[in-house]
């Protein structure tokens, strides 16, 4: 009998977090109209993020709402990983800003999804002779991002990448 190969494993991590609907305006979801979308987040040792829909769907404009946390996601989880390629390439990052923009499309039918997400990082290296490796670090970011590995719809970027002066 042939042995099995079973994969190796290099990590895994495990996350939990409490979601507690906090919009009950006294008679639950007796109708469509009768109810808050107010949601608290709560990880242990971390600040609740007060959450709700967003404003189109009757959500509180003041809270996150899921689409902001998305799309926070993808832009956090390039800049990091960003941050990683540029320092095994030896690029000197002094400053990083993204102004992200997504994109979500309702279905007719309830539903919906996001189709794309647009990443603009602004970022300045430390070094004019550091660009070119600045640049091409934002496609390893990409291979490295473990949020925007898991999405179903294309994570684009449109970096520009200057010398501190």
């Amino acid at each position: 009998m042939a042995a099995q190969h079973t994969p190796h494993v290099l990590g895994e991590h495990h996350y939990a977090l409490t979601s507690t609907w906090t919009g009950n305006s006294g008679s639950g979801t007796s109708g469509y109209r009768d109810y808050r979308r107010d949601v608290t987040i709560e990880v242990q040792g971390k600040p609740d993020l007060l959450a709700s829909a967003d404003r189109p769907f009757r959500g509180d404009a003041t809270r996150w709402n899921p689409e902001d946390m998305l799309l926070a996601s993808l832009s956090e989880c390039h800049l990091l990983s960003y941050l990683h390629a540029c320092v095994t390439a030896g690029v000197v990052v002094v400053s990083y800003r993204d102004q992200a923009t997504g994109l979500m499309r309702e279905d007719g039918a309830g539903g919906g999804a996001f189709v794309e997400v647009m990443l603009r990082p602004e970022v300045v290296v430390a070094d004019a002779s550091m660009i070119e490796a600045a640049e091409h670090a934002h496609a390893q970011a990409n291979e490295w991002c473990f949020i925007a590995n898991s999405m179903n719809f294309p994570v684009r970027h449109e970096a520009t990448v200057t010398a501190q002066v």
